[in-house]
């Protein structure tokens, strides 16, 4: 289907009333937010003929994710970049034969201060069954509008059509709600609890979920049934996550509790992959949010989730049997796909990828989905290429066990989990996902090419088109997504790579500048923005010095002369080490004045040298030692550069104004120890 670019009030077909088992549509809402300050959420409205909603329940957005039986529900936000969105999916052939509109709108959270004029490259885009772009709008001329209609999915005659409209509302969510029947109730904030598990539950479980960390990538939420609401609330509600209270009754602290997902017995790379792959599709079963929002980043419906462990399916003389299988009935339709994994170093195999999506299409699957410890490539890439006619019926999809953790984590400490029995399933999937042995633990090494491109950085004879430098610098880029999938689960906020506008869609200039970087300088950096944080977070590896910096640039308030300024900074670096460095950038003026904490602690006046010098910001910098192997526990680099982020943040970050998310007490403390006492 042709992708057309849509006017102010122009409309396309999109679907044929009779083929509507085909009609599982994506509107998918696009911004750019290079300063990470736009808070953009998209909701949907279902409407009757009498263009209004029939209930309350027909409004769905962050707070009810879920409307129409289930046929629209929101699919989570992802970030890439300097670039957010937001998605929402519509099921037609489930939907309501009452709704014939679906109304797709954008809301700004009520305490950005600012309208969508202020929100750079506002648009939509609508995506067919098979993920591709059957209409796209994009919005010139926002104001201050808080609130959004941006399009309409309506049934005309016998075909679903879909009109652009970009009509606004200063009054926010709970404005355009309003007008289009819901009865708003914001009187209040809305406390959702989340009840404890069961005391019988272990000590070992609490603390091993405490070590929760996403993505940037997708953050799909399901609802659970609800009773019709007597007025709904537009304000964002607060989850509360499950609680693993400890065992009590063992005798001694040397009794170990028994395991769901025993990792003992865990024998060759084979058992390794059986066992971790039966283990997640079980709790896919078992744990239906869980699984729902796992299903969902894959276009498959909000159903009844089946798995299976090694179906033989014979095609003629030859057995092709996938690693799994899963079938989601939804509305009397069963939409299905072929699961490939692997764990620990073993890689995917193009012969194998495309076998599989061979296999699909003769069998009618709807997709092959991929998964592995190796993260694909930033813009969604899979990470083996393939022929581009095997995707005409079939999709094929890729996850790293990264984002599964990640999936796990942020269901069971930041959406919550409300079956007890179900988050310690869930608790115990995190168990053991998190051990080593388990094959699945994450990006966990930079490659072969990671030892010499560093001893030839050492020797100063890397030169910037040296072949290896390529696979190090995208090792490099991977790690950095690795690292907001943790601390985004960790932090319970959308922590993404910014990248310069110039690079963003560019790889291979990217992958340019980032070789000229290393070669010229011999580091690799990235900058992290964590909304709630002061200010961007940057982390620099020297390859020369072998230490991991850290660093953020914090804002001085305009108030009051230098030495105070100064103070407002000292009061908040309480829990910061001494070694600390804090260097002052001054306003009309390019030398900057830099100082160790404990100095500055001691005499404020040593980072001014010229009292009558305006400060303008502060630059927080700690420095870590690096570690040199390319993979492993022990003096290994990526371990290094994770534990140098958690220590600087928990040590920095968080005590600065305005108050971000705080980490988990255990994943802060560890990560200081491990900095203070690199093994």
């Amino acid at each position: 289907m042709a992708d057309h670019a849509l006017s102010k009030g122009a409309n396309v077909s999109v679907l044929q009333r009779s083929d509507v088992e085909g009609g599982r549509l994506q509107a998918v809402v696009r911004w750019s937010d290079p300063l990470g300050t736009a808070d953009v959420d998209v909701s949907a409205l279902l409407l009757g003929r009498d263009g209004r909603v029939r209930s309350d329940d027909d409004f769905v957005f962050y707070n009810a994710p879920a409307g129409g039986d289930g046929s629209v529900r929101l699919l989570g936000k992802r970030a890439d970049d300097d670039a957010g969105e937001d998605r929402v999916s519509v099921d037609l052939e489930t939907l309501p034969s009452e709704v014939e509109t679906i109304v797709i709108a954008a809301s700004l959270d009520a305490g950005a201060g600012s309208g969508f004029g202020d929100v750079r490259e506002l648009g939509l885009v609508l995506l067919d069954s098979a993920g591709q772009s059957t209409a796209r709008f994009d919005i010139a001329d926002a104001g201050a509008e808080t609130a959004m209609v941006l399009g309409e999915l309506y049934l005309r005659g016998e075909e679903w059509k879909f009109r652009a409209v970009g009509q606004g509302w200063d009054s926010g969510l709970a404005g355009l709600a309003t007008d289009y029947g819901i009865t708003v109730q914001d009187e209040a904030v809305e406390e959702v609890p989340v009840e404890p598990v069961a005391e019988e539950l272990s000590a070992e479980a609490a603390s091993s979920t405490d070590l929760v960390e996403v993505e940037p990538e997708a953050d799909p939420v399901a609802a659970p049934a609800r009773s019709p609401r007597q007025g709904v609330r537009t304000r964002k509600k607060r989850t509360t996550a499950a609680t693993l209270p400890p065992l009590t009754l063992a005798v001694d602290p040397s009794w170990q509790p028994a395991r769901l997902f025993s990792i003992s017995g865990v024998g060759n790379a084979e058992e390794q992959e059986k066992r971790a792959t039966s283990t997640l599709l079980s709790t896919m079963m078992a744990v239906r949010d869980f699984g729902r929002a796992l299903v969902s980043r894959f276009g498959g419906p909000a159903g009844t989730i089946e798995t299976y462990l090694e179906v033989p399916f014979k095609i003629g003389e030859r057995t092709s049997i996938p690693d799994g299988v899963l079938r989601v009935t939804r509305a009397g339709r069963v939409w299905t796909a072929l699961l490939e994994v692997k764990t620990g170093a073993s890689q995917l195999r193009q012969e194998q990828v495309d076998r599989y999506l061979d296999l699909a299409r003769q069998q009618g699957y709807d997709a092959v989905i991929t998964l592995s410890n190796d993260l694909a490539p930033v813009g969604g890439a899979h990470p083996v290429p393939v022929d581009g006619r095997k995707l005409r019926k079939v999709a094929l999809h890729h996850i790293s066990w990264s984002e599964v953790l990640h999936e796990a984590q942020m269901q069971f400490a930041h959406r919550g989990v409300d079956d007890r029995l179900q988050a310690w399933m869930l608790a115990e999937l995190i168990r053991y996902l998190e051990h080593p042995r388990s094959g699945a633990a994450g990006f966990d090494d930079m490659g072969t090419a990671w030892v010499p491109v560093r001893e030839a950085v050492a020797a100063g004879t890397l030169r910037a088109a040296d072949r290896k430098i390529g696979a190090v610098t995208t090792s490099w880029e991977k790690l950095v997504r690795h690292l907001g999938l943790r601390l985004t689960g960790q932090l319970g906020v959308t922590v993404t790579h910014v990248l310069p506008r110039r690079f963003a869609a560019d790889p291979a200039a990217r992958a340019q500048a980032s070789a000229a970087q290393l070669a010229d300088a011999g580091t690799l950096a990235a900058t992290l923005r964590i909304p709630g944080a002061a200010g961007p977070l940057v982390v620099s590896a020297d390859l020369r010095t072998g230490h991991v910096r850290t660093s953020i640039e914090v804002e001085s308030p305009r108030d009051g002369g230098s030495a105070r300024r100064v103070n407002w900074i000292l009061r908040q670096l309480v829990a910061a080490p001494d070694t600390l460095t804090v260097e002052v950038l001054f306003a009309r003026r390019e030398q900057t004045s830099c100082e160790l904490l404990k100095d500055v602690r001691e005499n404020v006046a040593a980072l001014l040298p010229d009292p009558a010098a305006e400060v303008r910001a502060f630059r927080l910098t700690m420095s870590a030692p690096m570690g040199t192997r390319r993979n492993g526990l022990r003096k290994a680099f990526i371990p290094s550069v994770n534990d140098a982020v958690d220590a600087f943040y928990a040590r920095v970050v968080q005590g600065l104004r305005p108050s971000p998310p705080k980490l988990p007490t255990e994943v802060a403390e560890d990560a200081i120890s491990a900095v203070q006492n690199p093994s």
